[in-house]
């Protein structure tokens, strides 16, 4: 493991231009549970049923007592971690130009990152459903099911909902963030979601380096995966920003 991470700290100190691609195992260690896998919230939850932007419109209360009060109870409460916080160490030192995440959770700003794309929107801000004001997370009360706007208007978080497309703006944010990186970070992502999975492969066809941080291989370790750190995000960028350092 000492090797890999040494020839990770290299090849972002010496190639800079360096993009992030963050999933669920980063945030995991905020207290977070990942959507997917083991202990994943879709063990619990039905996503076709409580995930999906026409069942929400029809029984928007349901949906906010059974999931979507809890899930915004359990992020507001989260804190940025050590991988949170090594992204941003990164960004400031000049290496890190920006963060591709499909997290919603806002912990990549808390920690103090910049230039974030959140590719399946947030948790942080809520918006009317009628007049589209919207409002900080810490502004909506839950104490009724569902919230609702002055305006009498519905508030739904401002996350993808199943059956919802990417904002193309994201898109556009991503691809031209993928274009000019020269090493990408992939971590705490299973990579099984398209369209997000297949930005590691943009980004090895444009010539990037990239670097997986991950607990077990996914589908790109054997095929692009430059350097392979099998560790908790946390603990992989404390040692990287350590030997960053000291290069």
């Amino acid at each position: 493991m000492a090797d890999e991470i040494l020839e990770a700290a290299r090849l972002i100190k010496e190639q800079g231009c360096v993009v992030a691609l963050t999933g669920a195992g980063v945030s995991v260690e905020s207290g977070i549970p990942p959507f997917r896998g083991k202990g994943g919230l879709w063990e619990k939850f039905d996503p076709n049923e409580y995930a999906n932007i026409d069942n929400f419109i029809k029984n928007p209360e349901k949906i906010w007592k059974a999931f979507l009060a809890d899930k915004k109870a359990i992020i507001d409460n989260a804190k940025p971690n050590d991988a949170h916080k090594g992204f941003f160490l990164l960004e400031r030192i000049g290496l890190l130009k920006g963060i591709i995440t499909s997290n919603i959770d806002g912990l990549h700003q808390a920690a103090g990152s910049k230039n974030v794309v959140e590719f399946h929107g947030t948790f942080a801000t809520y918006s009317c459903m009628d007049c589209r004001k919207v409002f900080k997370s810490s502004e909506v009360k839950v104490d009724v099911a569902p919230p609702l706007c002055e305006c009498g208007g519905i508030l739904r978080p401002d996350c993808i909902f199943f059956g919802e497309s990417i904002n193309p703006n994201v898109l556009k944010a991503s691809r031209e963030m993928i274009s000019s990186c020269k090493v990408m970070i992939v971590a705490g992502s299973s990579l099984v979601v398209a369209p997000s999975s297949l930005i590691p492969f943009e980004a090895k066809s444009n010539g990037a380096k990239v670097i997986e941080i991950n607990t077990k291989p996914t589908c790109i370790t054997s095929s692009i995966t430059d350097v392979f750190i099998k560790e908790k995000a946390g603990a992989a960028m404390n040692w990287l920003i350590d030997l960053i350092n000291e290069i």
